[in-house]
């Protein structure tokens, strides 16, 4: 492929490659699946709405094998996807959380030298995503119940989602082979 044509497949307007916009529309897509899949789930038995997390293996996988950027898009379309079929406050809680996950997932990742487990990747992003909409709805009192009772449930709760995504991204990765050798060449 000549320098030239290989231009062509750059979205003038982003910098994406038109392979790199494919990977992250899939990934959205598998993010969308795996938050309607959770939604049949039996709930997580707990007084407060609590969610299994299982969207976020793809935001851990772009931030694995795409980067930053490509994690905040995800991050950012779950947040407005929220907005659309569950309301504001769902959608500025799943945004909140997302961005504030992705950026301590990227902070771990950054200051072991790309060295951090999936577990510990999994866990850290799944404690900081529950905090941020902690931080969100007591900014915005919007449960006018005592929250700091709740605190403690969202720690717990986001190690053991945390532990769940993790070991579900180390099992999909097999099959996930193709979207890796594909995005390593985007």
């Amino acid at each position: 492929m000549s320098k030239r044509s290989g231009d062509r497949s750059k979205l003038p307007a982003t910098g994406y490659s038109v392979r790199k916009l494919v990977v992250l529309a899939l990934l959205f897509a598998m993010a969308i699946a795996l938050g309607m899949f959770e939604n049949i789930l039996p709930p997580l038995p707990a007084p407060v709405p609590l969610r299994y997390g299982l969207s976020n293996i793809a935001v851990m996988y772009a931030l694995f094998f795409l980067g930053l950027p490509s994690a905040y898009t995800i991050a950012i379309l779950k947040g407005i996807f929220a907005v659309m079929t569950r309301g504001l406050i769902a959608g500025l809680t799943s945004l909140s959380g997302g961005l504030i996950s992705v950026t301590c997932m990227y902070m771990l990742k950054r200051l072991t030298g790309d060295r951090v487990s999936y577990s510990i990747l999994g866990v850290s992003g799944a404690v900081s995503h529950n905090l941020g909409q902690y931080l969100l709805i007591i900014l915005l009192d919007y449960l006018r119940i005592p929250v700091l009772a709740f605190l403690p449930l969202l720690l717990f709760t986001g190690i053991v989602t945390g532990l769940l995504s993790s070991a579900l991204l180390r099992a999909a990765l097999p099959a996930l082979k193709r979207w890796r050798y594909f995005s390593d060449r985007i």
